[in-house]
This record gives structure tokens, C-alpha cells and sequence, in this order.
């Protein structure tokens, strides 16, 4: 593994610009729990001035790595990067997390098996696993996964090839969104490939301090989608997109060519629609604007649907971060509370967010109207407006 950790860190001058945008900072009012404070705590632990401790273990591992913080940091600092290495050293002395590493190990091992034994036992395992906190919410299981239907989409007279990189939301609780993707790819005539060996892209087990086992993920997907004739890569996923572009670059030395995220790809391929009376707001995924640096391109998406887009006074994370929803349970409601009255203060009829589990951390909060995903949107606006009987888009709003 590549890490230029303790360099890095000796670079840090104090400064607190990262300090400013931390959310769990702006919770806790503690220097622990801060950009700057973690830094500082990781560099203690690499050169061994400090000794793992459940103290430090709750500090390092409250980071919602949402990545706020590295475009602060003047001299470019990778944060994030930072927190992960620090995670890696206490991955033995933090029992808090044990059982958790265990079932994310399982299921990114075995997914097909482990949806199979959730399916099989929702009524059961469910339960339990919400008892025990070791997940956030009860989410509704589909049928079967995204991925067990075909693994090539034709197109009749093909503009182009694109691989879709399904991800574990989408393909085990959300297929319905994997499902929109090929349809408005097909639409626009290109022929949609999903790779039939893709794993977890490795992300909630970096969260969780597992490098090795990251890595061992990382170095098959690249096998798999580095030898694909494709002109893009696309995923529904911030987080997947993130991992895959640049994660991997930590882990294994490379990183996965063609990978972006979807807005990307299609803001110049969607024609001005027609405006409609229907009002929108939309959630800034933190991988997607923090890390990823997109902004402009879901925005433009919307507007181009016909849609009213407004936005809110004050936006941020909505809290849920994978592991931290659950590690963190009430830090993470806290900030999902704050940021869906962001947005539910903007009295658009829709929300709209380009992560699967921002939609569904944000589903939780908002009952009163509609959560979705900007491909939904988008499927709606180009191909099926005129044949919803329940359009997702709230009118008059």
C-alpha cells in the first residue's frame, strides 16, 4: 500500500480552514472532533506519541469523511486520506466495531449469499439488525438484485458504449434506479454493458479501517473494467465514482480509467425541455461536490428538464456517510434533521440528490413529499413524462 502519511501531515501549519467546514465539528464544539484535531491525532498515532485507546478510537472514526475539507486546505492536504490511514492503525484495538467489520466483510465477500439470507429472514435478521443498531434504517428489500438480468443492452442503431458500475445500493436495495439508467442510456442510443464481475467497490470497508481487504476488491474491479472497450464508466453512486477514480489510486497505485458519475455524462447530451409546473430542490451529495468538484452539471440537468429549481438558503450533509449512520447514530440524525429542513424550507414539490444513500437517509426525514434520484428525473423528463399515471414530479409546487 502506498500511504505518504507522516509528510503529508508535517505540512500542516495549524491553520483551521479545515476546521471551518467539518459538520461533526459544528456539532460537537471540540477539537477532537474536528478536521484540524483528527490531523493532528493521526500524526501522534503514526509517530508514535500516542497509543490507540477507545478515546481515540471515537475520534478518528466520527469523521463522516464527507471531504469538506481537503479543497480548504491551502496546501492541499488529503484529509480523508489521512482519517483512513489512522483507521487502519486502530483497526485491532477498536472493538466498538468489530461485529460490524465483520458483517461488512461477509457481505462484500459473499453478496449474492447475503442478500439471499436477508430476503430469506427479513422478517428476523431485520429486526435484529435494527435492534442492535447495526443498521440505520429498515430498508425495503426488491425481489431480486439489479444485476441478475442481462449483462449487455443492444440499442438498434448504437451512437455509442457505455459500462454501468452498479454498486451494492443500487444493485441489492435500489435496482429500480439501475433500471432507469439503461433506459435513458438505450434512449439516447447507446448500448449499456454491466460487467458481470464487479464487487463492492471496497469504500465502507476503507471506512472501517480494512485496507487489505479494500484493496483485494480494488485490484478486481480494475481487472474487470480496465479491460473494457467502453467509451465511459458510469455509476448512480458519488461514493463508488469517487473510490474507483481516485480511492484506488491509495490502495493498489491505479485507478479506473472512464470512471464519472452520470451528471457528467449526460448534461450535454439532454435537450432543453419544454418548462413545466413543477418545482424542485436539489441535495449535494458531499462525494460528489467536495471531492468529485461537481456542482454545475445536476443543476443544469434539472433546469433543462423544464423543472423550477430552488435553493435552499443553507444546505450541508445530510448525516448519513455509510458506517457513520450507524456508529454515530445521533450525530447522524442530527444532521440529517438540520439538512431536510434546508431543504423542505425551499417548498419545492420534489427533492432531488445524485447518491442512493442520501435518497434514502433523506427518505427517513422527508415523508411529505417525494425523495429521488436525479436518473428518476431524468428518466421521467426524456422518456416517460407522458406515461406516468403518478408522476415523481410534484406539479403546482
Amino acid at each position: 500500500m502506498q500511504h505518504s502519511l507522516v509528510p503529508d501531515l508535517s505540512r500542516c501549519t495549524l491553520c483551521g480552514s479545515c476546521k471551518a467546514v467539518c459538520p461533526t465539528y459544528e456539532l460537537a464544539a471540540s477539537e477532537g472532533m474536528s478536521a484540524r484535531g483528527r490531523l493532528a491525532l493521526v500524526k501522534g498515532l503514526s509517530e508514535g506519541r500516542l497509543i490507540p485507546s477507545p478515546l481515540l478510537n471515537d475520534r478518528l472514526f466520527s469523521c463522516i469523511l464527507c471531504g469538506a475539507c481537503s479543497g480548504l486546505c491551502p496546501l492541499g492536504i488529503d484529509i480523508p486520506e489521512a482519517i483512513y490511514r489512522g483507521r487502519h492503525m486502530l483497526r485491532k484495538s477498536d472493538r466498538k466495531r468489530a461485529f460490524l467489520r465483520y458483517l461488512v466483510k461477509f457481505s462484500t465477500s459473499w453478496p449474492d449469499l447475503s442478500f439471499k439470507i436477508l430476503s430469506a429472514s427479513r422478517d428476523i435478521l431485520l429486526p435484529f439488525l435494527s435492534k442492535r443498531k447495526l443498521i440505520p434504517f429498515r430498508p425495503e428489500l426488491p425481489d431480486q438484485p439489479f444485476h441478475v438480468i442481462e449483462q449487455v443492452h443492444k440499442v438498434p442503431k448504437k451512437k455509442g458504449r457505455v459500462a454501468v458500475f452498479t454498486g451494492c445500493s443500487v444493485n441489492f436495495f435500489l435496482p429500480h434506479l439501475g433500471e432507469s439508467l439503461v433506459n435513458v442510456l438505450q434512449s439516447l442510443g447507446y448500448e449499456v454493458i454491466l460487467p458481470k464481475d464487479e464487487v463492492c467497490c471496497g469504500a465502507p470497508l476503507r471506512a472501517l479501517g480494512m485496507d487489505e481487504e479494500a484493496a483485494a476488491l480494488a485490484k478486481q474491479n480494475h481487472r474487470v473494467l480496465s479491460r473494457l472497450r467502453v467509451e465511459a464508466i458510469l455509476s448512480l453512486c458519488p461514493t463508488c465514482t469517487l473510490t474507483l477514480s481516485h480511492g484506488y489510486a491509495s490502495l493498489i497505485g491505479k485507478h479506473v480509467d472512464k470512471a464519472m458519475d452520470i451528471s457528467v455524462f449526460l448534461s450535454d447530451k439532454l435537450e432543453q425541455k419544454s418548462a413545466i409546473d413543477a418545482s424542485t430542490t436539489y441535495h449535494d451529495p458531499c462525494h460528489l461536490r467536495h471531492s468529485l468538484g461537481i456542482w454545475q452539471e445536476p443543476r443544469e440537468i434539472i433546469t433543462k428538464a423544464g423543472l423550477t429549481l430552488k435553493e435552499p438558503l443553507e444546505s450541508g450533509c445530510c448525516g448519513f456517510g455509510g458506517t457513520f449512520s450507524v456508529s454515530y447514530r445521533e450525530m447522524s440524525q442530527n444532521l440529517q434533521k438540520r439538512q431536510a429542513e434546508n431543504l423542505l424550507d425551499t417548498g419545492a414539490g420534489t427533492i432531488v440528490t445524485s447518491c442512493p444513500g442520501c435518497m434514502l437517509h433523506l427518505g427517513q426525514a422527508i415523508k411529505n413529499r417525494p425523495v429521488i434520484h436525479l436518473i428518476e428525473l431524468i428518466e421521467e423528463a426524456y422518456c416517460l413524462r407522458t406515461l406516468y399515471q403518478e408522476p415523481v414530479l410534484a406539479h403546482g409546487a
